[in-house]
């Protein structure tokens, strides 16, 4: 028979049950009791450690801000051992965002919380107490006790069955407040020491961590505006066509646009592109070249080739390090009382961009493009362009390549996904210019429009003819 190992410090499974006892346990030395303390004491530090570890993992892996609000209540409610609790992110420099969120509780739980006068919850007094110190948490054991509790507090946490809370600050010296999480309790109770202490370190993590999503979601929300101060803010109404755009920027702000403007005898003009690179500068450049574009279609819209043969010489003077791809067309839509013959007729050229899409009853097909390299890579761009007539009640759909690449799949199977989708857009709404684009992105993009961390711009426009 074996000699019995000696217990481990870490490592304990707290699923292994405890051997059957066949006779009375032995009274421990008292001798040896100090040394019995200090390893149960060893033992419960990195028991912590390891759970604080694990948390704070988790929570690095959040990408977006609404992931790590949910993330840190899930983990604050877990260490200080409640089972509900609210976020109200509200950042002591005012310049937002502001929200609150909810574990365990419904929006209209939420409502009845925020009727309570703030200066008589915990969370109020953290939020209200001034800027200059960090603030210390708030606890509140017994409501129900308390004698100096607000009436409406009272009836409100009557209503939800919560009889003590516990408001923990998020806010650091580096970062400022930002905002404050409180957990709920079902009976009276609040966190031992050992509690307030896991949760006071994870809860100056999360507050870094959210200082810098916080920051991310302002730029990705600053280059969204800027994006649609450029681009057009309503599309233009001409007789035989009706148009719709969707527009998605992502969190680094990219080069994509698209253009409809009208010209000369009741002709229409379309366009979109993609400048290289992310972030301001991009923007600016797509800005730019917008405009110039939009000069070049008044002077000679009813020629593509040579509208994108100027923007190649601009952009190849003014952009020397930047590359843009674009396509334009030059639409002219049937009148209203056309005869046989007579319909609408799009003439078109591109610069290494992806081919339009056309949707009707009877087909649903790429339009042929010729072959072209993007502006500013070559000394001198010129490509043929391409002429096709659009039946009456189909719809020309154009986009960039920030959909295709948003698929994460190779890009012949992204245009095979796209072209699926746009060949099941139900018939019931392909008269809706606007409701076909939706039906394409959502079916081409299963998980979304929501912009992760690396996700691309998405330009669509698109043009149903008379």
């Amino acid at each position: 028979m074996s000699a019995p190992h000696l217990p481990k410090v870490a490592g304990i499974d707290s699923a292994v049950p405890a051997p059957a006892q066949t006779a009375a346990p032995i009274a421990p030395d008292p001798a040896s009791a100090p040394g019995a303390v200090i390893q149960d004491r060893l033992a419960g530090w990195v028991s912590d450690l390891t759970t604080l570890h694990e948390l704070t993992e988790r929570l690095a892996r959040t990408g977006t801000l609404d992931e790590a609000l949910d993330e840190l209540l899930r983990a604050g409610a877990a260490l200080v051992g409640a089972g509900r609790g609210m976020l109200v992110l509200e950042p002591a420099d005012g310049r937002g965002p502001a929200a609150t969120v909810g574990l365990g509780l419904a929006h209209a739980d939420l409502g009845h919380i925020e009727t309570v006068p703030r200066s008589a919850t915990g969370y109020g007094r953290i939020l209200d107490g001034g800027t200059g110190e960090v603030p210390a948490p708030v606890a509140q054991a017994d409501l129900f006790h308390d004698e100096a509790l607000d009436p409406r507090h009272r009836e409100v946490a009557a209503r939800l069955g919560y009889a003590a809370s516990y408001a923990l600050p998020l806010a650091t010296e580096a970062a400022g407040r930002l905002g404050v999480a409180v957990w709920f309790y079902d009976e009276p109770a609040e966190p031992v020491d050992r509690q307030r202490h896991l949760v006071g370190l994870y809860g100056r993590y999360a507050t870094e961590h959210l200082a810098r999503l916080l920051e991310l979601e302002r730029s990705r929300r600053q280059m969204a505006t800027i994006t649609d101060e450029l681009l057009p803010s309503r599309l233009p109404r001409i007789p035989g066509v009706r148009l719709a755009a969707r527009h998605v920027t992502g969190p680094r702000g990219g080069g994509e646009w698209y253009d409809a403007l009208p010209l000369p005898e009741g002709a229409l003009g379309l366009a979109v592109g993609s400048v290289s690179g992310s972030g301001p500068s991009a923007l600016a450049a797509m800005g730019r070249l917008r405009a110039s574009l939009r000069a070049y279609a008044v002077m000679e819209g009813e020629d593509p080739v040579a509208v994108l043969s100027d923007l190649e010489l601009l952009l190849r003077l003014t952009e020397p390090a930047r590359s843009a791809t674009a396509l334009f067309a030059y639409c002219e839509p049937a009148p209203a009382s056309h005869a046989e013959g007579t319909g609408s007729k799009i003439v078109l050229a591109g610069a290494g961009h992806t081919p339009p899409l056309v949707v009707g009853q009877h087909r649903t097909e790429f339009v042929e493009t010729s072959l072209s390299a993007p502006l500013g890579m070559l000394a001198c761009w010129e490509a043929p362009s391409v002429e096709f007539c659009p039946a009456p009640g189909e719809t020309v759909l154009l986009y960039t390549d920030g959909l295709l690449r948003r698929t994460g799949d190779p890009m012949d199977r992204a245009f095979t996904r796209l072209h699926t989708a746009a060949a099941s857009v139900p018939k019931a709404v392909r008269h809706d210019p606007g409701a076909i684009a939706d039906h394409v992105l959502r079916t081409v993009l299963p998980g979304g429009l929501d912009a992760g961390e690396d996700g691309e711009d998405v330009v669509m426009l698109a043009a149903r003819f008379e």
